[in-house]
C-alpha cells in the first residue's frame, strides 16, 4: 500500500513536471498553458456529457429492474477521468481523457473487473450478504 501511494504522489508529480517542462522548451510556456487549458476545458465537457449519459444509463437499469453494475462502473471511470484532469500536465490528462470515452473506458472496466475477481478468488476480498 505504500508503494501506491509513494507513486502517486510522489513519482507521477515528478513525471508531470518533467513533461511539462520539456514539452515547454519545446513549445513554449504560453503554447504549453494553452494546452494545459484546452484539455481541462474539453475534459470538463466530457466529464458532463458522459456524467448524464451514465445517469441515464443506471436510470434506465433500474426501471428495468437490473443491479446498475456495469453503469456504476461506468460511473466510476467517469468520476475518475474528471479527478484526474483537475491535475494540470499532460500524463493525468491522457489518463482522465482515455476514461471519459467510451471505447477506452471499456478497457479501465475490464481490468478492474479483473483485478477484483482475483482479490476475491485469492481470499483477499470477502463478499458478505
Amino acid at each position: 500500500m505504500f508503494s501506491k501511494l509513494f507513486i502517486l504522489f510522489t513519482i507521477i508529480p515528478i513525471a508531470e513536471l518533467y513533461l511539462l517542462i520539456k514539452i515547454g522548451g519545446m513549445i513554449g510556456a504560453f503554447n504549453t498553458v494553452l494546452i494545459i487549458l484546452f484539455t481541462a476545458v474539453i475534459g470538463a465537457y466530457l466529464a458532463k456529457t458522459q456524467g448524464f449519459v451514465v445517469v441515464r444509463k443506471i436510470n434506465q437499469a433500474l426501471n428495468e429492474g437490473r443491479i446498475p453494475a456495469q453503469e456504476l462502473l461506468d460511473g466510476l471511470f467517469v468520476l475518475l477521468g474528471g479527478f484526474t484532469l483537475l491535475t494540470p500536465g499532460f500524463l493525468t490528462d491522457f489518463i482522465g481523457l482515455s476514461m471519459l470515452f467510451p471505447l477506452t473506458r471499456i478497457l479501465y472496466i475490464k481490468l478492474a473487473v479483473r483485478i477484483i475477481q482475483n482479490k476475491i478468488e485469492a481470499g483477499q476480498w470477502r463478499i458478505h450478504r
